[in-house]
C-alpha cells in the first residue's frame, strides 16, 4: 500500500464508532500490510470470537498471530507500525485509538480452515471456532473459575446452536480429547447448559 493510501485508512480506523467494525478495519489493514512481505496473519482469541459473533462478544483489544512458518524481524514490524501512528512494540502497540497485540505462531488443532472475512483493505483470517470454543471452555475452568471466559464460550456457543455460525461439533469433541485440552466433560456441559436454554438437542449429546 502507497503512504497516503496508509494514512486515509488510519484516519478511517480513527474516526470509527463501532468497536467491532474499528477492529475488523485494523485487522484488514495489518493484514494486508504482512501479506505484501509474505506474512499471513489470523485474528485470534477473544478478537476472533468478537467477529464471529457479530460483536455478541465485545474484546478490548485486537489480538494476532501468523499461520505462515516466516514472520517479520523486529526492525520491520516496528517500521510497518510506525506508517501506521503506532505507538510501543515489538509485539504491542497502541494505534488509531486501540491495542494490537501481535502474538506468535498460531495454535490450531481442529482440521477445519480458518474462517475469512472481507475487510475493507482485504480479507481477515479468523481462527477457527472448533479451536476456539475448546479453549475458551478451557480457560473458563483453569487454573480457577474465569466468568469472562465463561461468558464468551457461551456467547459462541449460543450462535452457532442457533444456526449463525457453521460449528463441526465433530471437530469441537475431538480437539476436547486432545492433550492440551483434555476438557470434553466440560465442554459437553456448557454447550448442554445452553443448548437447554435454546430448548435444543445439544449436538455434544451421545444419542
Amino acid at each position: 500500500m502507497e503512504p497516503q493510501a496508509i494514512k486515509k485508512a488510519v484516519d478511517d480506523i480513527s474516526a470509527e464508532k463501532d468497536p467491532t467494525l474499528k477492529s475488523m478495519k485494523l485487522a484488514s489493514l495489518c493484514s494486508a500490510l504482512w501479506r505484501e512481505r509474505g506474512v499471513e496473519l489470523v485474528v485470534v482469541g477473544g478478537s476472533a470470537i468478537e467477529f464471529l459473533t457479530d460483536g455478541a462478544y465485545a474484546s478490548a483489544d485486537l489480538d494476532m498471530c501468523h499461520s505462515t512458518h516466516a514472520t517479520l524481524p523486529v526492525r520491520e514490524r516496528q517500521e510497518i507500525m510506525g506508517q501506521l501512528g503506532a505507538e510501543g512494540g515489538p509485539r504491542n502497540w497502541q494505534v488509531a485509538g486501540m491495542y494490537l497485540d501481535l502474538l506468535g505462531p498460531v495454535e490450531s488443532f481442529a482440521l477445519t480452515p480458518f474462517r475469512r472475512l472481507q475487510g475493507p483493505y482485504g480479507p481477515v483470517a479468523i481462527m477457527k471456532a472448533e479451536d476456539l470454543l475448546v479453549e475458551r471452555v478451557l480457560v473458563s475452568v483453569y487454573p480457577g473459575p474465569n466468568p469472562t471466559a465463561r461468558d464468551c464460550a457461551r456467547k459462541l456457543a449460543g450462535v452457532a446452536l442457533g444456526g449463525a455460525l457453521d460449528m463441526n461439533w465433530n471437530e469441537v469433541r475431538r480437539v476436547a480429547e486432545r492433550p492440551e485440552y483434555k476438557n470434553l466433560p466440560d465442554c459437553i456441559a456448557l454447550v448442554r447448559e445452553v443448548a437447554d436454554e435454546l430448548k435444543i438437542k445439544s449436538p455434544l449429546d451421545s444419542d
